[in-house]
């Protein structure tokens, strides 16, 4: 049911896919950064995608295996039209580069899952209403699930809390 997702992406969108890959029935569609936000609000509200639910937004890094570096992954279910689909936008490590548009604008229900690739990846959310660390602490150096993160890296200490006194 997916190869219909894909083809339909790929007719709608035909400037915007890179390529299209499925194994396994994982259909995959990677597509330019540009039309993100578009190819996004169509599968969620044409009535023929209707992919109400994120079911996840992860990052990967192909340190010293390929260029682009990074891939920003979010993965889609449709409940009423019974189909999932893989989407995937390459990111670039130079800083300026290493950056997508959000998506919380369509689906609100990927805030937290951006703001974890952000935390361990690195990679920003354009326009993200709060992109800010969820999994460590404000004071930590990096973003630890990068390949090239130091596997004996020290961290500054997270200030500890003042609790109140009792009397």
């Amino acid at each position: 049911m997916s190869e219909a997702v894909v083809a339909a992406i790929v007719e709608r969108f035909p400037d915007a896919v890179v390529s299209t890959h499925s194994w396994r029935g994982d259909d995959t569609v990677v597509v330019e950064r540009g039309a993100l936000v578009e190819i996004g609000t169509y599968l969620k509200h044409d009535p023929e995608m209707d992919f109400k639910l994120p079911v996840d937004v992860c990052g990967v890094d192909y340190l010293g295996k390929r260029e682009p570096r990074f891939e920003v992954v979010y993965h889609f279910a449709s409940i009423t039209q019974r189909h999932r689909i893989r989407l995937k936008v390459q990111v670039e490590e130079d800083p300026s580069e290493c950056w997508v548009p959000t998506l919380t604008g369509v689906w609100r229900g990927v805030n937290w899952f951006e703001r974890e690739v952000w935390d361990m990846y690195g990679v920003r959310f354009e326009g993200h209403p709060k992109l800010e660390r969820i999994l460590l602490y404000e004071e930590f150096e990096g973003h630890a699930l990068r390949k090239d993160y130091p596997q004996r890296a020290y961290q500054p200490l997270m200030p500890m809390p003042t609790l109140p006194r009792e009397r």
